[in-house]
């Protein structure tokens, strides 16, 4: 994984995101890169079924181009869901 980068993109509505590994192993786990687009979803259309994943190496002015998206936090809502009997 050193200098690998996840590039993760939706074929619906053409968004691609770069990620760091080490990153998006917090969020979604320890798992492969192929396992990944199975657990992540669009943030623009809301589709997981578009989504693709993969691993590469950027080197030179790609490298310079590329814009992280990082971690800032991860958040753990505690939601109340009422039902009437």
């Amino acid at each position: 994984m050193a200098g690998q980068i996840a590039r993760i993109s939706c074929g619906h509505c053409h968004i691609t995101r770069f990620y760091k590994p080490i990153e998006l192993r917090e969020v979604v786990g320890n798992v492969t890169i192929d396992e990944v687009r199975e657990k992540v979803r669009c943030q623009v259309c809301g589709k997981r079924e578009w989504m693709a994943a993969e691993l590469f190496h950027a080197y030179g002015q790609e490298l310079v181009t590329i814009r992280f998206r990082r971690l800032k936090e991860i958040r753990w809502e505690r939601r109340v869901v009422w039902t009437d009997e």
